[in-house]
């Protein structure tokens, strides 16, 4: 490995990052970025996609703003199209637009709407953008990879999530069956299962809760959205070029099993 590689392992690519507005999203940009890459900041808020375009070059980086809205089969085919035309080629997308659903409530107060809007977000979304990202990576033929975000309530089912959860299942699915159609392409697809990350929602609740969150986590603490960004960049750089068809857990080992027991107390 080179220097080059070492420091800047996404020098000369073209990265997309879907839901880039904010949160995971924006910290994996700026990590690609950082790390070489000519980031494409794809979401719905153009404002903030803008001011993010802004940051990023200001910083030495690379940035693209082009909106999109992943559930519209036409938005997200002008995106690709758009790429291509600009860049000629992608070499990485990070597949992190979320939402739609609604909030925690056992599964028969979901309304079917509620439930939809969750699916075509988290799941018809991430459909969309691979079947697009795939023929543009075809055409230009060169190796590239493919990073969805799913989560550990894709992992295990988490009560009152119904509509996210099975969202998040459906996305570790479609990522395996994505990964054995093109491997042989040269295409690499793995998946990213965050678990507590402090992001606004978490942020907004306040310190009481966000304490009760780390003290559930065997690592002792809440994870960062550039723990996540890491995960990305690894996953979408050479460096994991032996790595497809996997969901990689960032979740400070909740998903491991149980934790020691305190005997201190018995």
């Amino acid at each position: 490995m080179t220097a080059t590689e070492s420091t800047h392992p996404m020098s000369g690519k073209v990265a997309l990052v879907t839901g880039a507005s904010r949160g995971i999203g924006a910290a994996i940009a700026a990590t690609l970025a950082g790390s070489g890459a000519h980031v494409v900041l794809a979401a719905r808020d153009r404002d903030a996609l803008s001011r993010l375009a802004k940051t990023l070059t200001s910083s030495g980086g690379q940035a693209t703003a082009m909106p999109v809205d992943v559930t519209d089969e036409d938005s997200v085919k002008n995106l690709m199209a758009g790429i291509s035309e600009r860049f000629g080629r992608l070499d990485a997308a990070v597949n992190n637009a979320a939402g739609g659903g609604r909030a925690p409530a056992p599964l028969s107060d979901w309304a079917s709407e509620d439930f939809d809007s969750a699916i075509a977000v988290n799941l018809r979304g991430v459909f969309l953008c691979m079947k697009y990202e795939i023929e543009l990576m075809l055409a230009t033929g060169t190796s590239a990879a493919i990073v969805n975000m799913t989560s550990t309530a894709g992992e295990q089912g988490v009560a009152g999530l119904s509509g996210y959860s099975a969202s998040k299942f459906g996305v570790a699915g479609l990522t395996r069956v994505a990964a054995l159609d093109y491997a042989a392409q040269g295409i690499r697809i793995n998946a990213i299962a965050p678990g507590p990350i402090l992001t606004d929602r978490l942020a907004a609740a306040g310190q009481a809760a966000q304490n009760r969150v780390a003290a559930s986590v065997p690592l002792g603490r809440i994870g960062t959205p550039g723990d996540v960004a890491a995960a990305a960049l690894w996953l979408c750089s050479n460096q994991s070029s032996f790595v497809t068809g996997t969901v990689l857990t960032v979740d400070g080992g909740k998903l491991a099993g149980t934790p020691p027991f305190n005997t201190r107390n018995w």
